[in-house]
């Protein structure tokens, strides 16, 4: 493994360390799904989103991996697809807003437990680092992937780490 490419992994396992700490005070209970987190948002629909994106990313690696081309959607009829084939929005699509998406998958992960969700996110962040160990020095760089992973795990870990913080401020458990 390059020393770059170490170096890389080291970093993203020290901000999924914080990650997973912080979500640790919280504690995987019923504070996990109390909305208000970030706007109407509780962790669990946090952890959703967060799920989306490493899906996303993990998928596209895997077909980097296996030489396959993937093409932002450029109509909706191609982004119904995509969501309906991966099971998340085409991130990567010109015709995304911000909100959408992320709506979509907080209300596709409603009604899915705290367990499942946790599991599910658990999974796709180890594929991520899976992959990310198989591929070749050349592939990384030629697709700019350092960056693309850091956008959908680690720099969204430290953008989510925020709120959450700042949310277990103002909920502390008492201790008597």
């Amino acid at each position: 493994m390059s020393a770059v490419k170490k170096q890389f992994i080291d970093k993203l396992m020290r901000e999924r360390d914080k990650f997973e700490l912080t979500l640790n005070r919280v504690g995987y209970s019923r504070r996990m799904t109390l909305k208000g987190v970030t706007g109407k948002w509780s962790i669990k629909d946090i952890l959703a989103h967060i799920l989306a994106y490493e899906l996303y990313i993990a998928d596209r690696m895997n077909e980097i991996l296996h030489e396959q081309e993937y093409v932002p959607c450029k109509t909706q009829s191609a982004l119904d697809a995509f969501r309906e084939e991966f099971g998340y929005p085409d991130f990567g699509s010109p015709l995304l807003g911000d909100d959408a998406p992320n709506a979509w998958v907080v209300e596709k992960y409603k009604n899915v437990s705290l367990e499942d969700v946790v599991a599910q996110e658990i999974q796709a962040f180890a594929s991520i680092v899976t992959m990310l160990e198989k591929m070749p020095q050349k592939l990384i760089a030629q697709h700019n992937l350092f960056d693309r992973i850091a956008n959908n795990t680690s720099k969204h870990y430290r953008e989510h780490l925020r709120d959450i913080r700042q949310w277990l401020k103002t909920h502390a458990v008492r201790q008597d």
